[in-house]
């Protein structure tokens, strides 16, 4: 077999045998992520931070345009090529599975293998208990209180909603530096999270943030509220640290914007958390925690539970190339099949699950 077949083969068995181990060895994974992982995203993530762009993003327009264009092009070379059929034939299976290959490698070892760690409620609260529906409506006082007094201190926009002014890359790096003092995964280089210039797409897929570990970045919907992007941009870099399971994700988020020193970012991490824990009390019928809804101020009120602008679908009804209603149920389809595909029976609820781990926090 020939080189340029037999080298990607090669390393696409590789990254199986890894995928293998790693689901049989808890031990390997965590090593992995402890002393691999971190120096592949830190010289990674610093090369790929140097472009003002997502080129992660880039990467997906070449691989959407390559199919749209490249197919019916391979077709036509075949017709038209009568004698270089073959040649034709083998550049491009050469070129598909040089693909295939970047696409398991940077998959497997900027994620998959994350998804087999140790999870971070054994990891850092070991002698966690089952949680009780006293300590939920108790946590969910206390993130009602926060909220409602860092409302006052935030800054405002014409219509009394929460307005984001200070320079939220900078500012969201400090505060994951800052985490990693009490948890050492997060210690290390950060850098610049990127808008996403297809937003749009974003937002029909009702998504705020994507860690693309092609290229080891983490992007965010630059047309959703500022309000979502403290803990939107930190849920991101988590990932770029090995904390690749969505709840555990969301739980460093909060935990770096709560311990932030710009008011800003506390308020959008308390009032994140408190959207988890105000569904799952419903969710679970938590009678007694009822009341505490009605504690909720005006301004808090105004803030959570915001995703776009204001008319924002309206003025961007142009751009719909495929229904959102499409694209959203491709996209939560996709979300829930890969975290299930990883061992993870919850699927897409496993960004919910972050209450428990906010309870084991609370109440350790």
């Amino acid at each position: 077999m020939k080189k340029r077949y037999s080298i990607p083969l090669i390393i696409i068995g590789a990254m199986v045998i890894l995928n293998i181990i790693a689901r049989l060895s808890r031990s390997f994974a965590d090593f992995y992520v402890t002393h691999i992982f971190h120096c592949i995203s830190t010289a990674v993530s610093a090369v790929t931070g140097l472009l003002p762009f997502s080129l992660g993003e880039m990467l997906t327009v070449a691989a959407v345009a390559l199919v749209i264009i490249g197919i019916p092009l391979f077709l036509i070379l075949l017709i038209f090529r009568k004698g270089k059929r073959r040649a034709t034939a083998a550049f491009a299976g050469t070129l598909a599975l040089w693909i295939l290959c970047y696409i398991v490698t940077t998959e497997t070892m900027n994620c998959f293998i994350m998804y087999q760690c140790t999870p971070v409620s054994e990891k850092y609260f070991p002698d966690a208990h089952q949680h009780t529906d006293e300590e939920l409506t108790e946590l969910y006082g206390i993130l009602i209180n926060e909220c409602n007094e860092l409302a006052k201190q935030v800054h405002r926009d014409e219509n009394g909603c929460f307005d984001v002014t200070c320079d939220i890359n900078a500012e969201a790096k400090k505060a994951m530096k800052k985490a990693g003092e009490k948890y050492p995964q997060l210690r290390g280089f950060y850098p610049d999270p990127k808008p996403i210039q297809f937003s749009y797409f974003m937002s029909q897929s009702h998504l705020t943030g994507i860690y693309l570990p092609y290229t080891i970045e983490a992007n965010y919907n630059d047309d959703m509220v500022r309000a979502n992007l403290p803990a939107t941009v930190c849920h991101e870099l988590a990932h770029l640290k090995g904390f690749i399971q969505e709840d555990e994700a969301n739980f460093m988020a909060f935990v770096a914007a709560t311990g932030s020193d710009n008011v800003e970012f506390r308020y959008a991490g308390y009032l994140d958390a408190l959207e988890y824990v105000h569904n799952t009390v419903w969710e679970n019928e938590v009678e007694e925690a009822y009341p505490l809804s009605d504690t909720i101020s005006d301004e808090v009120l105004r803030d959570w539970f915001r995703f776009m602008p204001e008319n924002y679908w309206e003025d961007n009804a142009d751009k719909e190339v495929i229904s959102t209603e499409t694209v959203s149920e491709a996209s939560t389809a996709a979300i829930d099949t890969n975290i299930k595909m990883n061992g993870r029976d919850d699927g897409i609820k496993a960004y919910s699950m972050v209450v428990d781990l906010l309870l084991d926090y609370y109440y350790p």
